[in-house]
C-alpha cells in the first residue's frame, strides 16, 4: 500500500516539476519576443494590397465559361451556389507542387466539393459532393484535364477573394 502511495507521490512531484518548467519557459517567451515576428509586425502597415479589380472580374468570367463547359451547372444551378461549399478538390489528378497535373494511374476523375454538416452527435462532418465526373483518367484529353484543373484553381482563387473581403469587413469593425 505504501509502495503505491510512494509511486503516486513521485508522479505528482514529476508533474509539478514539468508544470513549473512549462511556466518558466512561457514567462521567458513573454519577456523575450521573437525578433523575426516582431520585425515583421513592426514593418507591416496592416493594409491589404489591392489587386487589379479586373483580375477578379476576369477570373469570374472564365469560371462561368468553365462552369458551363464542364457541365457543373447540372449539379449546381448557378455559379454562386458553388461558393456555398467550403472547399473543392480533385480526385484522380494531382494539383500539389510535387504532382501537379499528373493523372493518377487507374483513377477516375472527379471535381469534389466539400461541405460540413452537423451530425446527430453534434460534431462537424465533412460531406463530399461530386460536381463533375469525367470518367477514367486514361481516357481524359489533355485539354479537358487542363480545364478541370483550371476550374478548381480559379474557384479557390475566387474563394480567397471572398475570404479577404470577409476579413476586411471584420477589421473595419475594429479599425477606424
Amino acid at each position: 500500500m505504501s509502495n503505491n502511495y510512494d509511486k503516486l507521490m513521485a508522479l505528482t512531484q514529476k508533474l509539478d516539476d514539468k508544470l513549473m518548467q512549462k511556466d518558466n519557459i512561457a514567462s521567458l517567451n513573454k519577456k523575450m519576443p521573437d525578433t523575426k515576428t516582431s520585425n515583421i509586425l513592426l514593418n507591416h502597415n496592416f493594409e491589404c494590397t489591392n489587386t487589379d479589380p479586373f483580375e477578379r472580374e476576369n477570373n469570374i468570367k472564365k469560371l462561368k465559361i468553365l462552369f458551363e463547359e464542364l457541365s457543373i451547372n447540372k449539379k449546381c444551378t448557378t455559379l454562386e451556389d458553388v461558393y456555398l461549399y467550403k472547399a473543392m478538390n480533385l480526385s484522380g489528378i494531382g494539383i500539389g507542387e510535387n504532382d501537379f497535373g499528373e493523372i493518377r494511374a487507374g483513377k477516375y476523375i472527379q471535381i469534389i466539393a466539400i461541405s460540413y454538416e452537423i451530425g446527430l452527435d453534434e460534431r462537424k462532418k465533412a460531406k463530399n459532393i461530386s460536381l463533375g465526373y469525367f470518367g477514367s483518367g486514361a481516357n481524359l484529353t489533355h485539354e479537358l484535364k487542363n480545364k478541370i484543373i483550371e476550374f478548381v484553381l480559379r474557384w479557390r482563387y475566387e474563394k480567397g477573394f471572398q475570404s479577404q473581403d470577409h476579413y476586411k469587413l471584420l477589421l473595419g469593425k475594429i479599425i477606424p
